[in-house]
């Protein structure tokens, strides 16, 4: 205690508050997501029986079975006896308890004899065989329903990705989701620079109002101009008798959407730059041109990959701007719009939508990790070094 107490005071109640605000975010995000891909590898029957959290130890489910026919019976002195294996064979599992009611599917334990009643005694063991005896031949043409308690060993498996991307059609949406965000993460960055560089380093009249017009611009919400900017689209697409569904249609939307947020957080980055590396360089006769693509972009990069990760996550997981400006067919639909499709047809079927839940998750996953280390440096000083 004395040793927590100290750790505390070295650390600080500020900061230690801090650390546990983090770890406990982290946790809140990352328990869904294994929950995600654990769900995605098991048995169908597993899903629906224990949660994912059990998945790593034997789950138990009641299994209703008949016994073999009375015609299998044999005599055994006073007794006729009836013999098997609960399981099918090569079918994995033990049994934990028995019985002969619905009310009571574990009135009996493995191994343990049950009577039956008028001579009769049932006993089935842990690996699935029975004896079934009476003191008189059994009739009917039917064997004895017995309910049973297994514990099935934990199941993976690979086949709900497969089903997935095969027949489920979602390795098409994900080539489509991969075309619309990957060209509108990259346009908006580069139209953004140039202009945060304009708006930062050089002068012209009107660059105030500019500003101020841009920052207004990022409170404004995308429904609001989701439907004048697709009435322009389409006016301009009857113009020019070009296709109104198309990917360049989607890429100058989230273009446009875009482009607010990445201007003012690339404009406060390089405003924050180091003056007298750009007066050098104007010394030195580079142009404006020249300071932008060997100075300022390679310096910014930080603040490029922030924005990026967020672009890429907002394109990727939207649904409504790819639904409006690209379209619900079959041969254009991204992979969100995919994903809910799949929620009205196959909304009870838990392993194919975890399955497909992931598959949607991982690519973010990846370019979050992948540039994770730029983010707070390039949000950092975009927040403290603009003017």
């Amino acid at each position: 205690m004395t040793a927590l107490a100290t750790r505390i005071r070295r650390v600080g109640l500020p900061r230690l508050f801090v650390h546990l605000s983090v770890l406990l975010i982290v946790i809140i995000w990352l328990v869904p997501t294994l929950g995600i891909l654990v769900t995605s590898i098991r048995d169908r029957d597993q899903i629906t029986t224990s949660g994912w959290w059990t998945a790593f130890s034997n789950s138990a489910q009641t299994a209703a079975v008949r016994l073999a026919e009375p015609s299998a019976q044999r005599q055994e002195g006073a007794s006729y006896v009836i013999t098997g294996n609960v399981f099918e064979e090569g079918a994995p599992g033990t049994v934990r308890a028995f019985g002969v009611r619905v009310q009571e599917p574990a009135a009996f334990k493995a191994g343990e004899t049950a009577d039956l009643g008028d001579g009769e005694a049932l006993t089935v063991n842990g690996d699935g065989s029975y004896v079934h005896s009476s003191t008189t031949p059994f009739e009917g043409n039917r064997g004895q329903r017995v309910y049973l308690t297994v514990a099935t060993p934990p199941e993976f498996t690979m086949e709900n990705y497969q089903t997935v991307v095969n027949a489920e059609g979602l390795g098409q949406s994900f080539i489509n989701s991969l075309t619309v965000t990957i060209p509108a993460t990259v346009i908006p960055i580069l139209i953004a620079a140039f202009a945060a560089y304009a708006l930062s380093w050089m002068e012209f009249p009107g660059r105030t109002i500019i500003i101020a017009t841009v920052i207004g611009l990022i409170v404004v919400p995308l429904q609001m101009s989701l439907i004048p900017l697709l009435r322009l689209y389409n006016e301009i697409s009857i113009l020019f008798g070009v296709p109104s569904k198309t990917y360049a249609g989607i890429w100058l939307a989230h273009t446009a959407f875009g482009m607010p947020l990445a201007i003012y957080l690339l404009r406060n980055y390089i405003a924050g730059l180091p003056k007298e590396i750009i007066e050098s360089a104007r010394v030195d006769g580079a142009s404006d041109f020249e300071i932008f693509m060997k100075i300022v972009l390679p310096l910014s990069f930080p603040a490029l990959a922030s924005f990026a990760i967020f672009q890429f996550l907002w394109v990727w997981n939207d649904l409504l701007v790819a639904i409006v400006f690209l379209g619900a067919s079959r041969d254009q639909l991204v992979l969100t719009g995919a994903l809910n499709a799949l929620l009205g047809s196959r909304g009870g079927n838990w392993e194919i939508l975890t399955a497909s839940a992931f598959i949607t998750i991982i690519v973010p996953l990846l370019v979050f990790f992948a540039l994770q280390r730029y983010l707070v440096r390039g949000l950092l000083a975009g927040s403290v070094k603009g003017g």
